[in-house]
């Protein structure tokens, strides 16, 4: 697309929004004439007609309508890039709330914000670590962050980091006892410990998957936690296996302190997004965070 193209369809826009040559011409600054002619040369190149016209009214026709359609998200997305861009000329200040969930906010999130303090002293931010899906308008968050599928349709999602994984784990010792299972279904037959979950307050039903099949195992055992160190700690005790993510059991599978099993069955998925509300003009502290926290995987 050439620049005078651009150009051409931002004309159209204000005309088509304003219903009005005259106070398009007002808003861009140019005169009225100027505009019908654009207009003309716009639907001349696309041959298909945009505006009808009256003396009293401006109106788009179906086609007119569904390019306003068009392109009203993508000049809304080049605005608030652009300020975004301004915000780094401008030494941006303010507060940032943020809930996350703690795994998130100490893989992802504070490393992102700690270069973003040390760079920009006017920012302040405020991390609520809650395990529970916060209603960040209700309790005036600015964003939350969790797994993409816990995020509602209605909110901004941006990805933040990459996929993840599940381990399940236990000691050397439970498994030279117990033996070690060879699927998820003999699971039913182990002690295993059970996490539960804050959402709802259910216990967390162990997620497998492998050649497209999905399948999701209820475990039973003497023990059910809500926190993943204590986990760890009785799982590395020989308590029974334990479900964790990859790499909350990395530094104790390294050791041999705990021994990985079903690797197969546990298949990558979405990671952490950032989310927020629909906003036509970020805060400069936040488009910031946003694009510090941005994954580029």
């Amino acid at each position: 697309m050439q620049r005078e193209e651009l150009g051409d369809l931002a004309v159209f826009l204000a005309v088509a929004e304003a219903r009005s040559f005259t106070r398009a011409a007002a808003t861009l600054g140019t005169s009225q004439s100027a505009i019908s002619q654009i207009v003309r040369r716009l639907e001349t190149r696309m041959g298909v007609k945009l505006l009808t016209r009256n003396t009293r009214n401006v109106a788009p026709t179906e086609a007119g309508e569904q390019l306003v359609q068009t392109l009203r998200p993508a000049f809304d997305d080049i605005d608030a890039r652009l300020s975004a861009l301004s915000a780094l000329r401008e030494r941006p200040s303010g507060t940032v709330r943020i809930t996350s969930s703690r795994h998130a906010a100490e893989t992802i999130l504070w490393p992102a914000v700690r270069r973003l303090l040390l760079d920009y002293p006017d920012v302040k931010v405020e991390i609520s670590v809650d395990s529970h899906l916060t209603d960040i308008i209700g309790d005036r968050f600015d964003a939350g962050v969790r797994l993409g599928e816990q995020i509602a349709k209605d909110m901004i999602a941006v990805r933040i980091g990459g996929d993840l994984r599940m381990a399940v784990v236990a000691a050397p010792a439970y498994f030279a006892a117990q033996g070690i299972p060879k699927t998820p279904q003999a699971l039913t037959q182990h002690r295993c410990i059970n996490i539960r979950l804050p959402t709802q307050g259910g216990l967390y039903a162990w997620e497998f998957g492998r050649d497209g099949r999905d399948l999701n195992v209820r475990v039973d055992g003497p023990l059910i936690l809500n926190d993943v160190a204590m986990i760890l700690d009785a799982a590395v005790d020989g308590v029974g296996l334990a479900c964790v993510m990859e790499d909350q059991a990395e530094a104790y599978m390294k050791s041999g302190r705990l021994v990985r099993i079903l690797e197969d069955w546990c298949p990558p998925f979405s990671g952490y997004h950032l989310y927020y509300p629909d906003r036509r003009q970020l805060p400069p502290a936040f488009a910031i965070l946003i694009a510090a926290l941005r994954h580029r995987g």
